[in-house]
C-alpha cells in the first residue's frame, strides 16, 4: 500500500504539468492576436503561413489553455499470459492555437511545423489510435462542419474556427470531433509515393471517421478541416514513465499507442 500511495504521488508530481517548459510571451510577440495574424495570412499560401504560424507559437504567442493537457487511459491484454497493461499520456485540450487569451484561434499547419512545434513543446503527433482514445473519453464531442469552397485559403480556416466556436458555446475540456488529425503513421514508412502525410478522423456524433487513415495528399497539403493535436511524449505504462519511442519499440506495448501492423514512424 505504501508503495502504491509513493507511486501515486511520484506520477502526480511528473505529470506534463510539472514537466513541460513552455516558451514565455517575447516581447517581440507583443499582444497580437488571431485576428490580426488572420488578416496578415489572407492571401498567402502555405509555406508563409506555416512560417508566421510557427514565429507565433515559438514566441510564446499562444492562449494559455494549451498548456492545460488532459489524461487519456490506455490497456493493451497479452494474448498468451492473459496480462493485463495500463498506460496514461497526455494530450492537449485542444487544437493547436495562436494568439491570446481573448483573441486565438486554431490553425491548420503543415506536418513539417507541427513537427518543429510539437519538438520545442517535448510532444510527439497522434496516431490513429490515439485519436479514436480521445474521441472516446472527450468531455466536449461536437459535430463536424465540413465546408466546400476555398478549402486551403485562410479565411476558410479562419471561418471555420468561428463555426466551431458557435458550436462549443464556451463549454470546457477535452475537445473532439472537429478537426481531422494530422497523424503518424505505419502507412507513410510503406508509402512509394514521397512527401506525404497522413490524416484521420473527424468523427461523427456516431464515433465514425468522416476521414479514414489517408496518404494521398502531399506533405505541404493542409486546409480548414486539419487540425494539430499535441501528445507529452512520455508515457506512464504501469506507473512507469516511458518515452513514446521505447512503447512503439516495444511488440507487446507498442499497441497502447497504436493499432496498425506497423508500428514503425515516430515523427515526421
Amino acid at each position: 500500500m505504501l508503495l502504491a500511495f509513493l507511486a501515486a504521488i511520484l506520477f502526480a508530481a511528473c505529470s506534463p504539468y510539472k514537466l513541460m517548459q513552455w516558451p514565455v510571451r517575447s516581447a517581440e510577440a507583443g499582444r497580437a492576436g488571431a485576428t490580426e495574424f488572420y488578416q496578415t495570412v489572407a492571401a498567402w499560401k502555405w509555406r508563409e503561413r506555416d512560417s508566421l504560424a510557427k514565429a507565433y507559437i515559438l514566441s510564446g504567442n499562444y492562449p494559455s489553455f494549451l498548456r492545460q493537457f488532459a489524461p487519456v487511459h490506455a490497456s493493451v491484454t497479452d494474448s498468451v499470459s492473459g496480462q493485463r497493461t495500463d498506460a496514461v499520456y497526455y494530450v492537449s485540450q485542444d487544437y493547436l492555437s495562436l494568439g491570446t487569451d481573448d483573441d486565438w484561434a486554431r490553425i491548420p499547419l503543415t506536418p513539417m511545423a507541427a513537427q518543429v512545434i510539437a519538438d520545442s513543446f517535448h510532444c510527439f503527433l497522434p496516431t490513429r489510435k490515439i485519436v479514436n482514445d480521445i474521441y472516446a473519453q472527450a468531455a466536449v464531442k461536437l459535430a463536424p462542419v465540413p465546408m466546400y469552397a476555398f478549402r486551403d485559403s485562410s479565411v476558410t480556416m479562419w471561418q471555420h474556427h468561428l463555426i466551431i466556436e458557435g458550436q462549443r458555446r464556451g463549454r470546457k475540456g477535452l475537445i473532439a470531433g472537429i478537426k481531422k488529425d494530422v497523424v503518424l503513421s505505419g502507412k507513410l514508412t510503406r508509402e512509394a509515393r514521397p512527401d506525404r502525410e497522413a490524416i484521420y478522423g473527424w468523427h461523427k456524433p456516431d464515433g465514425k471517421p468522416i476521414q479514414p487513415l489517408y496518404t494521398g495528399h502531399i506533405s505541404w497539403w493542409v486546409d480548414y478541416s486539419h487540425g494539430i493535436r499535441l501528445v507529452y511524449r512520455t508515457i506512464w505504462v504501469n506507473r512507469k514513465p516511458m518515452d513514446y519511442t521505447e512503447v512503439l519499440k516495444d511488440p507487446k506495448l507498442q499497441h497502447l499507442l497504436c493499432d496498425e501492423e506497423g508500428c514503425d514512424m515516430w515523427r515526421y
